[in-house]
């Protein structure tokens, strides 16, 4: 469905699968630099262009991601494309985000191919700098959506301070949390219209039913672990997906623990997969297509990359079809509108402190690499151009870097 109605006020228009596969591949295929950059491709893609959601109820919805364990970015779009076309429209997304950087992941694993020289790593840090304009893009649009005024600025710098002290998914969650509070208490009775009816195809006893499994298979799974290798590996890479907060980068010492720790995979291989990942677009979940490919243990493969994946993204997509039937009524209220209001301003200055870190400290290493950052951010923003043309334009600018250094 689309987050717009005519005059009338009659209900919005549905999409259909086909059409969320095609938006969902275009983004899996261009969405380069993490999860904080996928939450900017996502916005221009499907809330600026498309115009399938506003950006309060975007920004709503990010934030009820950041609160969950799982991929956060994902999340995000398993949640758009079920909003746009029911459970098909759901599996759609996942699954036209989540290919590319998969099946690129598994080639790889399966070839172990590499990216050498300067032109290739000329072309690695041209990706990591189109983050930076993907990322000031998003905050800036957000921002002037989000915190027009001088309440939710100030909870918005209040979060970059809190993340600045308090790194991580902790941080992360708890400045999401007290922007909450603030907005409650700063805008108590300040209600404003929603920007559409969101509606969630998943009815209560699905949602039930889908966090009883979530828990069930966090439970009975490690009791079955020793029975089987094929549950050794569902255990341990659905127990990772299920306990990450923050996804992209955070998982990853949680996979090395399950996969090096017990001999399945060697230090060199897993850091070399990393490697890899870095320079695929797609979430960095995948990177659970390379593990479950180079597995020492039997399943491996084509069939240890399926059962990694499919366990790793799992539990983040239960326990959100979980709580989303929850979401819109609670959206709704008077009260929580002042709740999320608070939260929608705490998840721009989240944006923003990531924006400095870790995209720009781990992109920007000198005065070149911000001239080509800049002239990204203008190609998206003052030219219009789309975010897949500007990624080429910085992966060549990269290459230029890299020959001429």
């Amino acid at each position: 469905m689309t987050d717009r109605t005519d005059a009338a006020g009659t209900k919005p228009v549905r999409g259909h699968p086909g059409e969320v596969f095609r938006a969902f591949l275009k983004l899996g295929l261009t969405s380069f630099g993490g999860p904080i950059a996928h939450l900017g491709y996502f916005r221009d893609e499907l809330v600026t262009r498309r115009g399938w959601l506003g950006d309060a109820a975007y920004a709503d919805l990010v934030a009820l991601c950041q609160f969950l364990p799982g991929p956060a970015s994902s999340q995000v779009g398993f949640a758009l494309g079920l909003m746009r076309a029911g459970w098909l429209g759901a599996l759609a997304a996942f699954t036209a985000f989540t290919l590319p950087s998969a099946v690129i992941l598994l080639v790889f694993a399966m070839t172990a191919a590499t990216v050498t020289g300067p032109v290739g790593a000329g072309a690695l840090d041209g990706l990591k700098i189109v983050a930076v304009a993907i990322v000031a893009q998003a905050v800036w649009g957000m921002a002037k959506t989000l915190c027009p005024d001088r309440e939710r600025a100030s909870i918005a710098a209040a979060a970059v301070a809190i993340v600045a002290f308090v790194p991580g998914a902790p941080g992360m969650v708890g400045a999401i949390g007290i922007g909450a509070i603030a907005g409650w208490i700063l805008r108590r009775g300040t209600k404003q219209q929603v920007s559409g009816h969101v509606t969630m195809p998943v009815g209560r006893v699905q949602a039930g039913f889908c966090l009883a499994v979530f828990a069930a298979l966090l439970l009975v799974l490690p009791l079955f672990a020793d029975a089987a290798q094929v549950l050794a590996v569902l255990d341990g890479f659905y127990r990772s997906g299920a306990l990450v907060f923050g996804g992209g980068h955070v998982v990853l010492p949680l996979l090395q623990a399950e996969t090096v720790a017990p001999g399945w995979v060697s230090p060199d291989t897993f850091l070399a997969g990393y490697g890899a990942a870095q320079a695929v677009p797609g979430p960095l979940f995948t990177f659970a297509a390379y593990l479950g490919a180079v597995l020492g243990p039997e399943p491996n493969g084509i069939a240890g990359a399926a059962i990694a994946l499919f366990a790793l993204f799992l539990p983040g997509f239960l326990i959100l079809s979980g709580v989303l039937p929850f979401w819109d009524r609670f959206r709704t209220m008077a009260t929580a509108q002042s709740l999320m209001q608070g939260a929608n301003a705490a998840v721009v200055g989240i944006l923003g402190g990531a924006l400095y870190s870790p995209v720009f400290t781990s992109a920007i290493a000198d005065m070149r690499d911000l001239a080509l950052a800049l002239v990204c951010l203008v190609l998206l923003m003052a030219w219009r151009m789309p975010p897949w043309a500007v990624v080429i334009v910085a992966a060549l600018g990269g290459v230029e870097l890299s020959l001429t250094a």
